[in-house]
């Protein structure tokens, strides 16, 4: 039996009060992380992501609401259209607004001067739009004083005095937009878009894939080791631009794995959008399937014909909405199923993609009322709804 006293200890050891507190050792670990703008934490999974510049097509990546860092995009498109083209634009403007290094491979400075103009924040744009088409339901009018999930009844009711401003708004103020909204009718102006690297399609010596990756492995080696690169290399394989020993599989594959390579390291923040045109090069050809391997995410783009009766009976679900201009298919997302992070729920779903002056939209595609159904059509014209006295109660 032990007649120790319990208040003492069993030796003396050392004092306790030169040993740091794990409170203390908390805000020394945290002042260590270093945040970039344009970069936020995935809700999946926590991985780092970054936006494409369009808000629908963050939605569409596996969940994470970006690009993650490390992944390259892959965009095919048929036909003679540029709606890739159009998604490349935004995701460098993007990488300009938010001080990122951008890399443009085969393409001139005309190319950088023509990137969209910046209109603002997406979700301050969307807010707006969606004010303009008012389409508030009347039924929740008691709801709209409530405050956000998590906050308490207390807080949600107390009310608010004029001239001082919550913690949460101040909060929100003082962050910085993930994604911003642009129009393709206006140019960027921007003091970084003099910082955008051009590689030129120039012979020499070496292997021309060589020598690009050659200078996109020395551009980014230069930079600070917490920039965050984006890698633009628009309509690859084309004879316009590229040589015709280019389209070799021993000449495009070896690049696009040591793409790959680069992309993976751990001491920078890269990711890469490449576009494809499925007219020269269809996905039924080895070169295109293996292409399709070495990338992360794949989404081939469809355009309908340039006919009137096309644009009039193609998708959309009323007649307020603008009718689609082509179909999105997702063949394969950015999923990591070994660590368990993403979704690759929307591979395989009929998607419709709109190009206007001021977004690129991708919304579920559904096919107008049957040429019959007389009701389902006066359904879809404004002479057919209801009016909107009759929907207030």
């Amino acid at each position: 039996m032990s007649f120790r006293k319990r208040n003492i200890g069993l030796s003396g050891g050392a004092d306790r009060s030169s040993i740091p507190s794990a409170s203390a050792q908390v805000p020394q670990a945290t002042a260590t992380i270093e945040f970039n703008p344009g970069i936020r934490p995935s809700p999946d999974d926590g991985r780092p992501t970054t936006s494409t510049g369009t808000r629908s097509l963050d939605n569409l990546l596996a969940g994470h609401g970006g690009l993650s860092i490390g992944k390259t995009l892959l965009i095919e498109e048929n036909g003679t259209t540029d709606f890739a083209g159009a998604l490349l634009r935004y995701y460098a403007a993007e990488g300009v607004v938010q001080d990122q290094t951008v890399h443009v491979v085969g393409m001139p400075e005309q190319w950088g001067r023509s990137l969209p103009g910046l209109i603002g924040p997406a979700d301050a744009v969307d807010d707006k739009s969606e004010k303009r088409k008012g389409e508030r339901m009347k039924i929740a009018w008691r709801y709209e004083r409530l405050g956000e999930f998590g906050a308490g009844v207390a807080g949600s009711r107390a009310p608010v005095v004029s001239g001082e401003q919550s913690p949460t708004s101040a909060d929100a103020n003082k962050q910085e937009a993930f994604c911003h909204a642009f129009d393709l009718t206006k140019r960027l102006v921007h003091p970084s878009i003099s910082k955008i690297t051009y590689i030129p399609i120039t012979l020499s010596n070496e292997p021309l894939f060589i020598s690009i990756y050659k200078r996109l492995q020395a551009a980014i080696a230069s930079s600070p080791p917490n920039t965050v690169h984006r890698i633009v290399i628009p309509s690859l394989l084309n004879p316009t631009i590229y040589p015709p020993d280019a389209s070799q599989p021993d000449s495009v594959l070896p690049f696009l794995h040591s793409l790959r390579a680069l992309m993976s390291s751990q001491t920078h923040r890269i990711t890469a959008m490449i576009t494809v045109p499925l007219s020269l090069f269809p996905r039924s050809s080895g070169l295109v399937r293996w292409m399709e391997v070495l990338s992360d995410g794949v989404i081939e783009l469809c355009p309908f014909p340039h006919s009137a009766d096309a644009l009039t009976t193609s998708g959309a679900t009323t007649s307020q909405e603008e009718p689609p201009q082509g179909m999105l298919k997702t063949h394969k997302l950015p999923v990591l199923h070994e660590r368990g992070g993403g979704s690759d729920q929307n591979v395989g779903q009929d998607w419709a993609f709109t190009l206007s002056r001021r977004r690129f939209e991708i919304k579920p595609f559904s096919l107008p009322p049957a040429e019959g159904d007389k009701e389902a059509q006066d359904a879809a014209i404004p002479g057919g709804m209801p009016k909107k006295a009759d929907l207030e109660f």
